[in-house]
């Protein structure tokens, strides 16, 4: 995004070290870019959130929003505790709607809102059942609210990667057999890779996908389309 012109404001929830990264990166490259921490999914985190956006901001409108923070899949049915479920939809779910709310009287006419689903919407994986509704639940968002807000020009869109290497994620894959295993379900036939989804999220914020509003793009390779050919 900021190599496209954006100004970026890069919230975490815990990563401080890696915020600060990616404000050194992009400024390092001729951009501009700040940090902002807040933990979603407790009481209050919408304004500590707002309150260091609208610092940043100093008076200019929000353009794009994208919803990219979420909470791990947590335990399958019989295992996950009612906490660790309430905690998934907090962050999954409450938190991005109501930062949508909050962020509406800063975004342009015109802007854009870009919330993260996944694939696993459209898969049964009986490990990540709650957090697929919590996913299901962002898609019907997306769609509800492209209807809402298109008299202001705002296009609402959600992108959904499949299994896709971070440096977060990346020892997940280092399981003997996963990465081989998930690449042999995926049409493209590798692992993503965190430019393949933020491409897609970055023409859903261009002008280019102005006529594009209450969708979810799949971002996947092709993750599970059917039988390996």
């Amino acid at each position: 995004m900021a190599g496209r012109g954006a100004v970026v404001v890069a919230h975490f929830g815990t990563d401080r070290e890696g915020a600060a990264a990616t404000v050194d990166r992009i400024g390092r490259d001729g951009g501009t870019a700040y940090a902002v921490g807040a933990e979603l999914g407790v009481d209050g985190d919408v304004e500590t959130l707002f309150a260091g956006v609208e610092a940043c901001l100093a008076g200019r409108p929000l353009d794009i929003l994208v919803n990219n923070a979420a909470a791990p899949p947590a335990d399958p049915l019989g295992v996950t505790t009612r906490a660790a479920f309430d905690h998934l939809f907090a962050v999954n779910v409450r938190a991005p709607y109501f930062v949508i709310e909050r962020a509406l009287p800063l975004l342009s006419d015109g802007g854009r809102v870009i919330t993260i689903s996944s694939v696993a919407t459209r898969t049964a994986n009986a490990g990540q059942t709650s957090f697929a509704m919590t996913k299901g639940a962002v898609e019907t968002m997306t769609r509800t609210l492209a209807q809402q807000l298109g008299a202001r020009g705002i296009t609402v869109n959600a992108v959904a990667p499949g299994a896709t290497r971070t440096a977060t994620n990346g020892p997940v894959f280092a399981t003997p057999g996963l990465a081989a295993l998930i690449t042999s379900m995926t049409a493209l036939d590798r692992l993503g890779e965190p430019s393949d989804v933020a491409d897609v999220v970055a023409f859903l914020a261009s002008d280019t996908a102005r006529w594009v509003t209450g969708q979810v793009i799949d971002a996947s390779g092709g993750h599970f389309l059917g039988p390996p050919a």
